[in-house]
């Protein structure tokens, strides 16, 4: 015999999004009952088209009060919950979910964000009438399948619920927690239970007091360790730790956790983010290949923290590093994974780029792994070319016959390095946006075109002096008084970075003459953008002068000895990391002289810096793991 179930739902001016709603479970549930708690809009009418069954109740502050309302007119063996946001999947079986019998089924909420992701949690929205299942807490309202958890039996569902609630244009959470902490902080005085003290610290975060928000978090952490929200708190307590730059505190509640929740990806997620954000490299390598390993899954799940986000965080992390190899086979796999998440189309590009791989291999590539079949999906990936001002931009306008504004024909051109035909369109343009200043001044630079830089520098926000000094700059003038302001180093690296990437090598050397009369940061960064593309040997070069400046600066060091490790100068490596660790004792110095025996294969040196970094950093997991292998 088929058990029945009712849909119980609570609203309040829900007319944009009921219809959807009742849509995805009219077909399916015995009896809709509806609850309105106030609406001024068309819903209770809209309500009316689906059910006779819709009461009115006044509103009391209280959701688990309005809850409890809904479910007493219920006469089904089974319930199941929605907000008026929420919708079921077209392929769900409520019959055949129920049919195990169960008193209460987890059941999982896919929740639609903004930006092309989604988070995935389970909640209990199933149940069995008549059971004595209610719900309590006025905020954040649950069943009180803990008061006789040894008498009930659960089970999970198959299905999911999808909630457009999360998404920016709807959630305003900052607001809504503000309006909603008055009511937690009462509920958490009256109830300070496990699920008050969560929510509480919850709240807390949305609205960004992260002090407040650990005072609770911490408080429900202990009790939380049988319970399904237990990742979600260590999470949201390691957030807000991360927030206020306590990584090591967070990383070691994350590792006692991921120990005993192996399969919550979002805690390996978060652990490799905070090994990251200490230096912590190989660790940060290591836990996000893990995420790989688990892939999306756990109670609740950030959509690609297991999948396309950690190959995207991989790609990074090995950039970082100028490994392009291994940064380019990750974000390939990515790209095949999430095609349209414009974060990860933006590194493709630009990482592709830094391998020098020929444009017509660039296209032919990505012409397979995105091909164009509609004008929204190449409105996307035309937008991020411009943005990146990728040299394909011109390819892509001409193999499409897309129209567009002048400033973007004219920046496709530049990059193309048709720069007559660039400077062509500038000049006949009489109103250009600022955000195509740099890109005139750069092509000023290389052309050497005063006119253009004359019509359009008002766009950089430049002072007079910073105007004149440009000016000198430009025009390649022999001066010993151009003095760069840290606004004119930062547009003046800018432009060297593409350059670079326009293979412009004679202006590179003039503009690279005048930042070496900067201080040492500007000149570090040169060396950085060199290595980042390719150029490891000037790099080199670069940074030996700059070493013989300052002797002690680690960053020029650490610089040096990963440059010459990259180009197999291995003694060179050897003599810069060595240095490194007589003038730092950071954790860095060690990971660093432990690659490069690793390289040469020496065990003895290998095993001498292991037992270093397993006696002065702690937090340090592979270390542990390597020791004697």
């Amino acid at each position: 015999m088929m058990k029945t179930i009712a849909l119980c739902m609570i609203v309040k001016n829900e007319k944009e999004y009921l219809r959807r709603c009742l849509d995805s479970v009219k077909d399916k549930v015995n009896q809709i009952v509806i609850v309105d708690t106030g609406s001024t809009d068309e819903t209770v009418n809209i309500a009316k088209e689906y059910t006779n069954d819709v009461y009115h109740m006044e509103w009391i502050n209280d959701f688990a009060a309005a809850r409890n309302e809904s479910i007493k007119y219920a006469t089904t063996d089974y319930i199941l919950i929605l907000d008026g946001d929420e919708y079921l999947e077209e392929s769900a079986n409520l019959q055949k979910e129920i049919a195990s019998g169960a008193d209460y089924y987890f059941t999982k909420i896919y929740n639609v964000m903004s930006s092309d992701r989604g988070i995935t949690h389970l909640a209990i929205r199933i149940f069995a009438n008549n059971k004595g299942l209610h719900y309590r807490n006025r905020l954040h309202e649950h069943l009180n399948t803990m008061e006789q958890e040894d008498k009930l039996k659960e089970a999970y569902a198959e299905l999911t619920i999808f909630h457009t609630g999360y998404t920016d244009e709807m959630m305003k959470s900052r607001e809504k927690a503000n309006r909603n902490l008055p009511l937690m902080l009462k509920e958490v005085e009256e109830n300070p239970t496990v699920y008050n003290l969560f929510n509480m610290g919850r709240t807390y975060t949305w609205v960004g007091e992260h002090e407040k928000a650990i005072k609770y978090l911490q408080r429900a952490y202990p009790l939380s360790k049988e319970l399904t929200i237990a990742p979600e708190l260590i999470s949201t307590l390691c957030r807000s730790l991360g927030e206020l730059k306590r990584y090591e505190e967070a990383l070691i509640i994350l590792q006692e956790a991921t120990t005993i929740y192996p399969g919550e990806v979002d805690l390996i997620h978060l652990q490799a983010l905070f090994y990251m954000e200490i230096n912590y490299y190989k660790d940060a390598i290591a836990r996000m290949n893990k995420c790989l390993e688990v892939g999306d899954r756990g109670i609740t799940v950030t959509e690609g923290n297991g999948s396309y986000i950690a190959h995207f965080r991989l790609a990074e992390w090995y950039e970082s590093r100028n490994d392009l190899m291994k940064s380019y086979e990750h974000i390939l796999e990515a790209f095949k994974l999430k095609k349209d998440f414009v974060p990860i189309m933006g590194k493709y590009f630009k990482i592709i780029e830094k391998a020098n791989v020929p444009l017509e291999e660039v296209f032919s590539i990505t012409q397979q792994l995105y091909p164009i079949s509609n004008s929204g999906q190449l409105e996307k990936l035309l937008e991020v070319m411009y943005k990146l001002r990728h040299p394909l931009l011109q390819r892509y306008l001409t193999e499409y016959k897309v129209t567009v504004q002048d400033n973007v024909m004219a920046t496709a051109r530049q990059y193309t390095r048709d720069y007559n035909g660039a400077q062509a369109l500038w000049l006949k343009m009489a109103d250009v946006d600022e955000q195509n200043g740099e890109d005139i001044l750069l092509l000023s630079i290389i052309l050497k075109d005063e006119t253009l830089f004359g019509r359009f520098k008002s766009l950089l926000n430049l002072s007079q002096k910073e105007q004149k000094n440009l000016y000198k700059i430009l025009m390649n003038e022999v001066s010993e008084d151009v003095k760069l302001t840290s606004h004119l180093e930062n547009i003046l690296e800018r432009a060297l970075i593409h350059l670079i990437r326009l293979q412009e090598f004679e202006t590179f050397e003039i503009i690279s003459n005048y930042l070496w009369q900067g201080g040492v940061d500007v000149k570090i960064k040169v060396c950085e953008h060199l290595a980042a593309y390719g150029f490891n040997e000037i790099a080199i070069d670069l940074l030996v002068k700059l070493f013989e400046q300052y002797p002690r600066n680690v960053k020029i060091i650490e610089m040096l000895g990963d440059a010459c490790l990259r180009s197999n100068y291995i003694q060179d490596a050897q003599l810069f990391y060595t240095k490194l660790l007589e003038i730092s004792d950071d954790y860095v110095a060690y990971e660093r002289a432990y690659e490069l025996y690793e390289k040469v294969d020496d065990q003895i040196a290998k095993n001498s810096v292991l037992t270093q970094i397993n006696r002065k950093f702690p937090l340090c997991a592979w270390s542990k793991q390597n020791f004697n292998r």
